[in-house]
């Protein structure tokens, strides 16, 4: 028994009159959770993503949605004339010839109606070949998930792309540093074939960077909070601190209060169009616990000579 398809519109959770924008975050979200990249070893996610995959390139297609929505899963195959003794409800049909076009496209782009009818009145003195005039290839977008790292150094990732005759191979992408939340790396010649022998479209991959555990970035800076001991806030002195682009030395001024913000400039982000951005790091003064009797001494001292000041 055959498996009934599953509904395009059902598969990206979207309603039959949903927006191309709505359709296209549908998209960007289910293909975020079920990417390959994200879940290794998982074969129904591997599927999950290539369902949704097949379902967004048909309804982000005007086109496609079009003939998608009045004739459901054939839509591929609707308004075909059919071939020479085809049968239908008990009869059999006997056409001109076979003609390999949709008819609902008469007239449109990529399709010469001259052609067709020589095609089909070709004893007649019409033109006996039939061409289609070259139509470049569709686009196509395969979203990519990157760590803040691999968007900070730059990556590479493996993509399966179909060739020529339709079999899959894999395709070395590399992905520039400086790449954002939503940016967008042009693969040319890589998406649909053409048609007619037009030129095949472009492969668009969707950056999509994920968090990261203790930096924080905005456009091109990054900010990052760092801790300070007590006694150095107050006396001052020099601290360590971790950045993307590696460990640097940042100095402290006496008296440093908790929540003070430093910018080292040119240490955040590459941007794509070259140069850096900054990087911010935050205090956060850090007390000390397990205080000796010596040290609480201290303290107390320190406290008798500078009471609290309540601010009215």
């Amino acid at each position: 028994m055959a498996t009934k398809a599953r509904d395009y519109y059902e598969i990206l959770g979207v309603g039959r009159q949903s927006t191309d924008k709505e359709i296209r975050a549908a998209y960007r979200k289910l293909a975020r959770q079920h990417h390959p990249d994200l879940n290794p070893g998982d074969k129904s996610a591997e599927g999950r993503f290539k369902e949704i995959q097949q379902a967004y390139e048909v309804l982000s297609d005007a086109e496609k949605r079009k003939k998608y929505d009045q004739f459901g899963p054939n839509w591929e195959h609707a308004g075909q004339v059919p071939p020479q003794g085809t049968r239908y409800g008990g009869r059999t049909t006997h056409t001109t010839t076979d003609i390999p076009y949709d008819l609902g496209d008469l007239g449109g782009e990529g399709v010469d109606l001259g052609d067709i009818l020589g095609r089909v009145f070709g004893g007649f003195g019409g033109r006996t070949s039939t061409q289609a005039r070259p139509r470049r290839g569709q686009d196509l977008e395969q979203p990519v998930s990157v760590t803040l790292d691999e968007a900070y150094r730059g990556t590479s990732r493996l993509i399966e792309v179909l060739g020529e005759g339709g079999e899959p191979r894999r395709l070395e992408v590399k992905i520039p540093p400086g790449v954002r939340d939503g940016s967008r790396v042009r693969v040319a010649g890589e998406g649909g074939p053409g048609v007619g022998g037009g030129a095949r479209g472009d492969l668009h991959l969707v950056i999509a960077v994920l968090p990261h555990p203790t930096f924080e970035r905005k456009g091109d800076d990054v900010t990052a909070e760092i801790s300070v001991a007590l006694t150095t806030a107050v006396l001052g002195g020099e601290v360590a601190i971790q950045t993307l682009k590696g460990r640097l030395a940042l100095r402290i001024p006496p008296e440093t209060q908790n929540g003070r913000t430093f910018r080292l400039a040119g240490q955040g982000m590459p941007t794509l169009g070259g140069g850096s951005g900054d990087f911010f790091a935050r205090v956060r003064v850090v007390l000390p616990t397990s205080l000796s009797p010596e040290e609480r001494e201290l303290f107390a001292k320190l406290r008798d000579r500078r009471p609290e000041v309540t601010e009215p």
